[in-house]
């Protein structure tokens, strides 16, 4: 099975990675915008395609299916979603997305506020800033997502500034009380099977950074409504927030993959593979873990290097075990050097018995070659491999192999840079 994530290089696009990255039988290929971003740090190859805002995308969307054999294509951006379900009979690859009107609407906040303003409680929007009776207002793109451009209002002499450089805001009532992001899946024959809600703590750029599942009175009832009024299918979500009087009122709805759905993949339900499957048309059964789980989300260091090996030389004391535990970073590369067939020679001047301490760790077997040195050995006379790299913590004994054979060495802070993701 093969699955285009498009464009990749989001917070939605990394979401879906991490969930199919690891399901047997699936083959993941990344595609998106030629720009600096995540997905290009990825293990893996990353086709450079149009975004859907350039005249060419389609065609070459279309070209990359067919060169690849693309079963399945991931939205993963807003724009994308629409774009492609506008294409869908265009493209030869199943689109995993609601059906085009259903994303049309989604897109646009005037349309979903008016679509459920007689079903569930919606913000009230003012067309004219005579009808605003009462301040704050709160302002926002009709066509955004999360927070992004949006702003409270305090003055009518502040808003008519604003409107000037955005027409096309809208403006809506403004609500003080807490937010909240609802990760829903939907089959199409049974309706709504998940509804979880949680908070929005610590945003940055319209992301939550920091989620807490919690409970919310009510809510299923509303995530029920939004199911069955647009016949919504996989994973979707909806943003509710309090207004002064307590009272949920609808922000947005999105038939996407949430960024932070991630809280809820470490609970058991992975929504990117929970689509899929709906659209197969598989019965699926959902369990989460019970009890109470917090994310924070927070940026992860990835590197290119144009450094080569074929050979890890490593050092034991302080640089595998560190402070009476195993240096689990290390442990990580130590593992991607076995599935990348490199070989790794364990390097030590341990006091003891080396090898009974491996044992003890359960790593004996890591490692191609075991050379136990006496005090006044060099390290550097049993690096015989041109191609390699050497891990240490002691800087006199980096210095010594880097003078000695001119090898890219590293200490443990420096191991990072070697980690494919």
């Amino acid at each position: 099975m093969n699955v285009l994530i498009f464009p990749a290089g989001t917070e939605i696009g990394r979401e879906i990675w991490l969930s199919l990255r690891y399901v047997k039988e699936m083959n993941l290929f990344l595609g998106g915008a030629h720009y600096e971003n995540h997905a290009l740090y990825y293990n893996q190859e990353y086709f450079v395609l149009p975004s859907v805002n350039e005249s060419n995308w389609l065609s070459e969307l279309q070209k990359c299916i067919a060169e690849n054999k693309i079963d399945y294509i991931f939205p993963a951006h807003d724009d994308a979603i629409v774009a492609l379900v506008n294409q869908r009979e265009n493209i030869n690859a199943v689109v995993l997305s609601p059906e085009v009107d259903v994303c049309n609407i989604t897109r646009s906040k005037t349309s979903t506020y008016r679509l459920f303003e007689d079903v569930i409680r919606v913000p009230k929007i003012f067309s004219e800033t005579d009808e605003i009776s009462y301040w704050p207002v709160f302002v926002k793109p009709d066509r955004g997502q999360g927070s992004q451009g949006a702003m409270r209002v305090e003055t009518s002499e502040q808003l008519a500034i604003l409107l000037k450089k955005t027409p096309e805001n809208i403006i809506c009532e403004y609500l003080p009380g807490e937010e909240f992001t609802v990760d829903c899946f939907s089959d199409r024959k049974k309706g709504l099977l998940f509804c979880q809600p949680r908070t929005r703590e610590r945003i940055r750029n319209g992301i939550a950074m920091s989620s807490t599942i919690v409970e919310l009175e009510g809510i299923g009832d509303i995530a029920q409504k939004i199911s069955a009024k647009l016949s919504l299918r996989g994973a979707w979500f909806f943003q509710v927030k309090r207004s002064a009087s307590g009272e949920l009122v609808l922000l947005e709805i999105a038939p996407r993959i949430a960024g932070t759905m991630a809280l809820n993949r470490a609970r058991g339900i992975n929504f990117p593979l929970l689509t899929i499957y709906e659209s197969q048309l598989t019965d699926v059964g959902l369990y989460a873990l019970p009890g109470n789980v917090k994310i924070s989300r927070g940026l992860i260091n990835r590197y290119r290097t144009d450094i080569i090996w074929q050979h890890v030389y490593v050092d034991f004391d302080d640089t595998i075990i560190i402070n009476g535990n195993l240096n689990l970073s290390l442990i990580q590369f130590l593992y991607q050097a076995v599935n990348a067939k490199q070989t790794i020679t364990l390097i030590s001047r341990h006091k003891g018995d080396l090898h009974a301490e491996l044992e003890k760790w359960r790593i004996g077997s890591l490692f191609d070659q075991v050379i136990h040195l006496t005090s006044d050995e060099k390290k550097s006379q049993f690096i015989t491999h041109y191609s390699s790299i050497f891990i240490d913590d002691s800087f006199a004994e980096r210095s010594e192999v880097h003078q000695r054979t001119g090898i890219p060495v590293f200490d443990t802070s420096m191991v990072e840079l070697l980690i494919n993701e």
